[in-house]
């Protein structure tokens, strides 16, 4: 199986359980084809840069999940049929590239903890200097 994330755009939702309940439904075609869903994060309401069919707005919905490769086009046909799905965009996801984001993520987050303790420090020996304790 291979990696993908997908951005759903739904329409007309007003209700967080209306977009739970419309997600389930999109989600259900990914298990119907033999997939896996890894995650998913609700990136919120957003304007479109553009009205598209007479549309101002919608909630996007960016998901991660597994599926064989020659079931994609199955999957993205069915998305066609889902009246809930206003759009989706599917990505295949690059190894490769997740791995060297992970270790370029690593290396910022030891190089912030280096400064973080290097601030600490300095802090502490500032207070130090300016309150000397009596002996």
């Amino acid at each position: 199986m291979k990696k993908y994330d997908a951005l759903y755009i739904f329409v007309g939702i007003s209700k967080d359980d209306v977009l739970e309940a419309n997600l389930e439904k999109a989600l259900a075609e990914v298990a119907r084809v033999g997939g896996n869903v890894l995650e998913k994060v609700s990136l919120g309401k957003r304007s479109f840069s553009r009205p598209m069919q007479k549309r101002e707005s919608g909630v996007y919905v960016k998901v991660r999940f597994e599926v064989e490769p020659q079931r994609l086009a199955e999957l993205v046909n069915r998305y066609k049929l889902v009246e809930e799905v206003f759009r989706v965009q599917i990505l295949a996801v690059d190894d490769r590239r997740e791995a060297k984001l992970a270790q370029e993520r690593a290396v910022r987050a030891e190089k912030q903890s280096k400064r973080d303790a290097a601030a600490a420090a300095a802090l502490a020996e500032k207070a130090a200097a300016e309150d000397p304790v009596e002996a």
